[in-house]
């Protein structure tokens, strides 16, 4: 077995690229995601080790010292951080010329050639999902033997492998945690909106819906729901409660945990007898009763992507919902005590001023404890993407997903709205939520139950702060 890193190089300050960012780019409130991409193959990698060096503090220095000793480093990059981890991926050569380096990710799951054309350090990327690629990897097996990468050959020539088959039995993975305990400091991840530590796993790949602008089905999950059984994941959860006694709760990062429905109501019956706390992503659309299921079983929040409130963009993404359900699914989780974290997304396409307020209007009424207002990012392999180079939204050659600091940029323009007037939308929306008298006095009431909500949100607030001045100066 190859000696193997796993590697989430150092990048921007407070920059979040991992696999379980859904968007890669330094936040509002600083927040790191477990990096259960990179933390997946290297369970199945014996001798391994993984770095994730953004949330750690951890700097090259020591990076470069490990990779002395390594045959194979296997590095997730991302659109918008994939020159700094070019960057990167030469230093680690420079210290050893003998070493294999690896990209995975979604950026080079739909652009290998172009990755690999872009980064002449980088000896082969690996396409799609590419768990079982790496490990025949680090056993050593020639390149020309490995499904689903595309590298370099003898003569420098780019050579695409055939597809590797996506994974079905998804029980067939080992748990995550083994390698958060060997390798991760699980204080060092944090959420604004999840109790603090917590711990994320996926319970599945893949997701049903076919909104144009997501990233992971379209590149690396795809739109088939592959699922681990409930006694696989309720053994991980305990397995997770004995070496992590300090954790407050478990989020479950599948794209859509509540596509299956069934399922969904068997996990939080697991969990309920194992008497934990725990969060998920949701569409707006879970019945009541299956609410009240999950409820019962220890569900705590919803992080529900409503995207807009407006049914005609709702319709131009494909998003495969309608307004008036999401209304009445947020009001049966404010009956039942279930928290929000709704995430929107401006400039998408049929956005303009008017629609713009009617989201934000829509977001004070429907009134989710927590929100995330991003910007709509055409990422390559989206369809999205695809749409606005054919209706010139965007400029490739000279757009970027990100600025200098790692914040994320307009790309997106249209010609009744600018890039200015769609990237100053993002901080009125935050403004008009919160800055408002209900929002203001329910948040000062947390505060004041709770000493340790007091400290985190007043610690949110500096960020905050610190945010919407870099993003003015920029």
């Amino acid at each position: 077995m190859l000696k193997t890193l796993f590697l989430q190089p150092p990048t921007f300050d407070g920059f979040d690229g991992g696999a379980g960012s859904r968007y890669q780019a330094k936040r509002e409130i600083k927040s790191f995601w477990y990096p259960t991409w990179l933390a997946q193959p290297a369970a199945l990698v014996e001798g391994s080790r993984l770095i994730d060096a953004p949330p750690a503090g951890i700097g090259m220095e020591p990076i470069l010292e490990d990779v002395k000793n390594r045959d194979l480093v296997i590095i997730h990059t991302s659109t918008p951080s994939f020159s700094k981890d070019v960057e990167v991926a030469q230093m680690i050569k420079d210290v050893n010329p003998n070493i294999k380096i690896g990209f995975v990710g979604a950026k080079v799951a739909v652009q290998p050639e172009e990755s690999l054309l872009k980064a002449p350090v980088v000896d082969f990327v690996a396409r799609n999902e590419f768990d079982f690629t790496i490990k025949e990897i680090a056993e050593g097996r020639e390149f020309k033997d490995v499904d689903g990468i595309s590298y370099r050959n003898s003569e420098g020539e780019i050579i695409n492998n055939r597809d590797r088959a996506m994974i079905e039995n998804m029980d067939s993975l080992p748990f995550v945690t083994e390698v958060y305990k060997r390798d991760l400091n699980i204080e060092d991840y944090f959420i604004g909106y999840l109790m603090h530590p917590y711990i994320s796993i996926y319970t599945g790949r893949g997701c049903k819906s076919r909104c144009t602008f997501c990233l992971w089905p379209q590149t690396v999950g795809g739109h088939h729901y592959r699922t681990r059984s409930p006694q696989h994941v309720a053994a991980e959860i305990r397995l997770a409660k004995q070496y992590f006694p300090q954790v407050k709760e478990f989020f479950f990062d599948d794209d859509t945990f509540t596509d299956d429905l069934p399922r969904a109501e068997a996990i939080a019956r697991e969990l309920g007898k194992l008497g934990v706390t725990w969060s998920c992503n949701a569409k707006a659309n879970v019945p009541r009763k299956t609410l009240e299921i999950l409820k019962d079983n220890g569900l705590r929040l919803l992080l529900v992507g409503y995207e807009s409130g407006n049914q005609q963009i709702l319709h131009n993404i494909k998003k495969g919902m309608r307004v008036e359900v999401a209304r009445e699914f947020t009001k049966n989780c404010h009956e039942l005590g279930i928290k929000i974290h709704g995430t929107f997304i401006l400039g998408l396409p049929g956005e303009t001023k008017e629609t713009i307020q009617e989201t934000i209007n829509f977001a004070k009424d429907i009134n989710p404890h927590t929100l995330q207002v991003s910007l709509a990012a055409p990422y390559p392999g989206t369809a999205l993407h695809k749409q606005a180079i054919e209706n010139g939204w965007f400029d490739e050659s000279h757009a970027e997903l990100i600025d200098e600091n790692g914040v994320q940029m307009a790309p997106l323009h249209y010609p009744h709205l600018s890039h200015t007037e769609i990237f100053n939308g993002v901080e009125e929306f935050y403004k008009k939520f919160y800055f408002r008298a209900p929002k203001i006095a329910s948040i000062v009431s947390e505060m004041v139950r709770s000493p340790q909500m007091m400290k985190r949100r007043l610690r949110e607030g500096v960020e905050f702060f610190h945010f919407l001045r870099d993003r003015n100066a920029a």
